[in-house]
């Protein structure tokens, strides 16, 4: 079995990080159809509630990321609702994410901070419709 050096891990960068923006996308347009539609052993909650505001971004930006369709902009609406999660939801119980149940918030963040900055890659609709990213 060949080892899978730097080298490798650049040859196959694009598609290394396509699977991680698809796996990105749906996890989180999962959450959010679990807040919105009680999927995925989630449970529906009120769309005018502060929770189903985060479900409908939720759903929206998974579906974008995972899609590859405006990725940048459901990037940075996952990090807005990663940041008031976080702050809002779990900085009451102390500012340890181990503790305070943030870790999840934190890690969704960081990936949104990503995929703002790579975009939407080779394997998006985006790139299939224009060419190009469009936002």
């Amino acid at each position: 079995m060949k080892k899978c050096n730097l080298d490798c891990i650049s040859k196959y960068g694009d598609q290394l990080y396509g699977v991680f923006r698809v796996l990105v996308g749906l996890l989180f347009f999962m959450h959010g159809a679990g807040k919105m539609f009680g999927w995925f052993g989630g449970s529906a909650q009120a769309l005018g509630s502060l929770v189903g505001v985060a479900g409908i971004v939720e759903t929206l930006a998974g579906l974008m990321i995972l899609l590859g369709l405006w990725t940048r902009l459901g990037g940075l609406a996952g990090a807005v609702t990663m940041l008031v999660a976080y702050f809002y939801v779990h900085v009451g119980g102390g500012l340890n994410p181990l503790t305070n149940g943030g870790e999840m918030a934190i890690l969704y963040f960081v990936a949104f901070l990503v995929i703002m900055r790579d975009g939407a890659g080779s394997w998006s609709l985006e790139k299939q419709f224009w060419k190009k990213e469009r936002f």
